[in-house]
C-alpha cells in the first residue's frame, strides 16, 4: 500500500490534475462581437483623453453618446466645451460650436477606415477584421478583460484599437485608438443602457443658422 501510494503521489507531480487551459483571445473577441450584433442601440457616458502631438499633450473631454447600428451614433461632448460628431450613417457632421462651424463628411462604408465612433456603431467586425491578443491597457478599469485588437488589413488612419470588456456582462467599458501619427484616444464609459428604441431622428443633424458649412467630399448616394 505503501509503494502504491508513492507512485500516485509522484503521478500527481509528473501531471497536474485540473489545469484550466489558457483563456482564447479570439474567442472573446467573438463572443463580444456576438453579443453587440445582438443589440439594436445603446447610449451612455464617456470620458475621453486623448495624448499626442509633439508635445505629447494630453486633453481631457467628457459628455454622453447615442450608438445606433449600424453606423449612426451621436457623440455630444459637453466639457470643457460643447461640440457634436454626429453619423446617420451617411454622412458625418463635426459641429464646432464654439468656432460657429459644421465640417460636413462622406461616411466611411464597410471596409474603409474606421474611426473609434464607427467602431462602436458596428462597422468593423472584431472577431473577422482584427486579430486579437490580450494585452494589458494603461487607464482601463480593475478586473476588465483587455484585448488588442490589430486589424488584418491595414487601415489609413489607426495602427490598432483596444477593448476593455466586463466579463460578466461582455459590455465594453474601455476604448482606446493608437493612431498613425502616435497619439492614443482613449474612452471610458458609464451608465450604459441598451436596446432603447433610438430612432433615426436621433441622428439627424440640424445645421444651426449663421455658422460656417464646409462640405468635403461627396453625399454618397
Amino acid at each position: 500500500m505503501r509503494l502504491l501510494a508513492l507512485a500516485f503521489a509522484s503521478l500527481l507531480v509528473a501531471t497536474p490534475l485540473a489545469q484550466a487551459p489558457p483563456p482564447d483571445a479570439a474567442a472573446l473577441a467573438t463572443r463580444v462581437q456576438a453579443r453587440y450584433g445582438a443589440i439594436k442601440d445603446f447610449e451612455g457616458a464617456f470620458v475621453q483623453s486623448y495624448e499626442g502631438g509633439v508635445l505629447r499633450t494630453k486633453t481631457t473631454e467628457s459628455g454622453t453618446f447615442q450608438v445606433r447600428q449600424p453606423g449612426q451614433f451621436r457623440f455630444l461632448y459637453t466639457k470643457p466645451e460643447r461640440k457634436e460628431f454626429v453619423s446617420d450613417g451617411s454622412s458625418i457632421y463635426t459641429y464646432l460650436v464654439v468656432d460657429k462651424q459644421v465640417i460636413i463628411t462622406p461616411a466611411p462604408g464597410p471596409g474603409e477606415a474606421t474611426t473609434p465612433a464607427l467602431f462602436l456603431a458596428g462597422r468593423a467586425n472584431m472577431a473577422r477584421d482584427f486579430t486579437a491578443t490580450f494585452t494589458p491597457l494603461p487607464g482601463a478599469a480593475q478586473g476588465l478583460q483587455t484585448l488588442r485588437l490589430d486589424p488584418r488589413k491595414p487601415d489609413p488612419d489607426y495602427e490598432w484599437f483596444g477593448i476593455g470588456v466586463d466579463p460578466a456582462s461582455l459590455q465594453i467599458r474601455f476604448l482606446v485608438a493608437v493612431d498613425r501619427q502616435g497619439g492614443r484616444s482613449a474612452f471610458t464609459f458609464s451608465n450604459l443602457k441598451e436596446n432603447a428604441g433610438l430612432t433615426d431622428n436621433t441622428f439627424r443633424f440640424r445645421i444651426p443658422r449663421g455658422v460656417d458649412v464646409v462640405q468635403h467630399g461627396a453625399r454618397p448616394k
